[in-house]
């Protein structure tokens, strides 16, 4: 497993790659790695000749200074998880070689970012697309692949790949989650015994979401309230938002008549986790 932590060094091995024929598969990550990255370590090493991920903590993308601080960063545990699920390359770039003095351009998708995660954390996204856009840049790949617990950003960043022409496959693959249903995520480190206790709550408030579906209701708003009355009954639970949108255009629904995506956001403490499941009328 090479280990590249430069811009110019990247690029000299993606050029011998590409010249070589390799196809690229690429998992982007910001690191702590976790089962949810791994899974999609091993589907991109049955797609494609060539795995590399990135692990790069993007300050860009954070609207509180205190949760970039607070952000879990490992990389010997990282390095160690990476090579024994077969990563071939780690990219692992420098805060000033991806944003040198002088830095202005930035990517931004309008619509798809209005709503949910767009909403609540004004900016976000532009800092995601903006780094995801000079990732694919560098890497280069031919397929890249995203968990849908980030469900939002794999659809903004599946409209950039488009909108911009890239000519990269992405790749979305299901949400890994614990014992208890709580989706994987770097930032279940941050949570305290009876946080971690308590925030099992999404994923059955989620689930009575979808069984209140498959039962015949249609009515968006009679599901969002039973859905915060579970979570609101934990006491570490502060709710940002539950939404049922559109799967297409993350537009609200006040009715499911067909596929929806229902979404939301909880502080438990000071951590915000975020989870979701796709029903379907």
């Amino acid at each position: 497993m090479k280990i590249i932590d430069s811009i110019s060094r990247m690029s000299v091995l993606i050029k011998i790659l590409k010249k070589e024929g390799k196809s690229i598969g690429f998992v982007p990550t910001m690191g702590y790695l976790h089962e949810g990255h791994l899974s999609l370590v091993r589907t991109a090493k049955k797609h494609t000749d060539v795995v590399a991920m990135s692990i790069f903590v993007n300050p860009i993308q954070f609207d509180r200074r205190e949760d970039l601080e607070k952000y879990p960063r490992d990389f010997k545990h990282d390095e160690g998880l990476a090579r024994d699920a077969g990563v071939d390359i780690i990219f692992y770039p420098s805060v000033k070689d991806m944003y040198p003095d002088g830095y202005s351009t930035y990517v931004n998708v309008e619509g798809l970012t209005d709503y949910l995660c767009g909403s609540s954390r004004p900016g976000h996204f532009k800092g995601v697309t903006t780094v995801v856009a000079k990732l694919f840049g560098i890497v280069k790949p031919d397929i890249a692949y995203f968990g849908q617990k980030d469900a939002q950003q794999a659809i903004v960043i599946k409209r950039m790949a488009t909108d911009l022409n890239m000519d990269i496959e992405i790749k979305i693959l299901p949400i890994i989650r614990e014992k208890d249903g709580l989706a994987m995520s770097s930032r279940n480190i941050n949570l305290s015994e009876p946080e971690r206790k308590d925030a099992a709550v999404l994923f059955q408030a989620l689930k009575k979401a979808e069984a209140l579906v498959k039962e015949g209701e249609r009515d968006a708003k009679k599901i969002i309230r039973q859905m915060e009355a579970m979570i609101k009954g934990k006491e570490t639970a502060k709710i940002d938002y539950i939404s049922i949108v559109d799967t297409k255009d993350l537009k609200p629904m006040s009715t499911v008549l067909s596929e929806a995506l229902v979404a939301l956001a909880v502080f438990f403490g000071k951590t915000r986790l975020i989870d979701n499941i796709i029903v379907k009328a």
